[in-house]
């Protein structure tokens, strides 16, 4: 009799108890013990194979329509001390499980891969690809479980501070969560109509100056305030933090400083440092606008999954299942075309940096063109048609030329 083993890493997403559910359900109809390991590695990495709880029918039956994850999960990471990784392994041997699926991000994806390397032929392992980032590596097209909802959790959010903007003549600065890509941040905002979305992609993965960043702001409140819209919503990717040339930002006080006296690049307070600039920046045109710096993502991880997430995880779960029990091991499940396909680990890793490669958002595609174009943006294009830029010159303490030399 085959048993599985449940584990989830990394941060939370709508769909990992959709996922839980149907891998119960589906092992457990063809005679398979379950058992669920609670909080990630981390027990299992103390030599502790005490928190884990039997899974069946009764305790998985509608938690599928359900946020968060009946498991818990966390980033503890086998993979860093030959110790812990060998004590994930003979935990798992203890408990007898000879099929394991983990639910996860890109590090949980890899620490999989090790524990299957560690583990040789006494275990299959699948990973189940979870992130509501979507920067994983699926083929085009194809969202990672949890995005979908965060999406439209988020959109929700944008269409309601973008009421609030406009019924109170405010601006809205809003950072959306995003570590690596900005499927996120521009998805919710193509989605809702914000003003202007800003991505790290857009810059071909250049570091840019802070005060590059904020005109591409400010031009946009000048060219919205002149078209008779002075409120709006500004989204920024979380993952432009580490685009910011921190040449930039060294004559800036009360930025988070690391033991050496380097720049956290992570942790810096993306909002507020191009609320700041802007700020100033619509001071030299004699313009001052009320700004608020919203921070979004903690509130999209948790929520009930939307149906098309229910559907989806339902799919992988049961899956991974049928997958493992066919003998192939070591892989990732993906849907395609309403079709389970493992994906080998080792198609999935970066060669050179032998880590799970990321999926950025593609700039060269219609859609991505389409969401920069209907989005506020001011360009010199702009200030060279006649209407457009006399109607921006005559709001601003500056002329057409110095303008245009401006936002060139």
């Amino acid at each position: 009799m085959a048993t599985f083993g449940l584990v989830v890493g990394g941060g939370p997403a709508p769909g990992i108890n959709g996922v839980i559910s149907a891998a119960t359900l589906a092992a457990r109809q063809q005679g398979a013990d379950v058992i669920g390991i609670l909080q990630g590695f981390e027990w299992l990495m103390q030599g502790d194979i005490d928190h884990v709880i039997e899974l069946d029918a009764s305790s998985v039956s509608r938690i599928h329509e359900q946020g968060g994850s009946i498991l818990r999960t966390s980033r503890a990471n086998p993979t860093r001390d030959p110790a812990d990784l060998s004590r994930v392994v003979e935990g798992l041997e203890k408990l007898g499980i000879d099929h394991l699926i983990s639910i996860g991000g890109d590090d949980t994806c890899f620490s999989a891969k090790t524990v299957a390397e560690a583990a040789g032929d006494r275990l299959r392992v699948a990973h189940v690809p979870k992130t509501i980032d979507n920067d994983l590596p699926l083929p085009l097209g194809i969202p990672t479980f949890g995005f979908e909802t965060a999406r439209a959790t988020a959109a929700g959010i944008l269409t309601t501070l973008l009421e609030d903007a406009r019924t109170a003549s405010r601006w809205y600065i809003v950072v959306l969560m995003g570590r690596n890509a900005g499927h996120l941040a521009l998805g919710a905002a193509h989605s809702a109509g914000a003003t202007l979305a800003i991505v790290a992609e857009e810059f071909g993965g250049k570091k840019i100056r802070l005060d590059r960043l904020a005109r591409i702001v400010e031009g946009s409140i000048l060219k919205s305030t002149a078209d008779g819209r002075a409120h709006g919503v500004i989204v920024l990717a979380e993952g432009l933090g580490e685009c910011l040339d921190p040449a930039g930002l060294s004559a800036l006080s009360d930025l988070p400083l690391d033991e050496h006296g380097h720049l956290r690049l992570a942790e810096l307070p993306l909002g507020r440092l191009v609320r700041d600039q802007v700020q100033q920046g619509l001071a030299e045109h004699g313009i001052t606008a009320t700004m608020v710096i919203k921070d979004v993502g903690y509130e999209l991880r948790c929520v009930a999954p939307n149906a098309f997430d229910q559907d989806y995880t339902r799919d992988l779960g049961a899956g991974a299942v049928a997958t493992l029990l066919s003998g192939t091991s070591n892989v990732m499940i993906t849907r395609q075309s309403q079709r389970i396909v493992a994906l080998p680990f080792d198609e999935l890793l970066d060669p050179e940096t032998g880590r799970t490669r990321v999926r950025l958002l593609d700039t060269e595609t219609e859609s991505f063109a389409t969401a920069m174009a209907l989005q506020t943006r001011l360009s010199v294009a702009d200030l060279d048609e006649a209407g457009v830029g006399a109607r921006i010159a005559a709001m601003s303490k500056l002329d057409l030329a110095a303008l245009k030399k401006r936002f060139a």
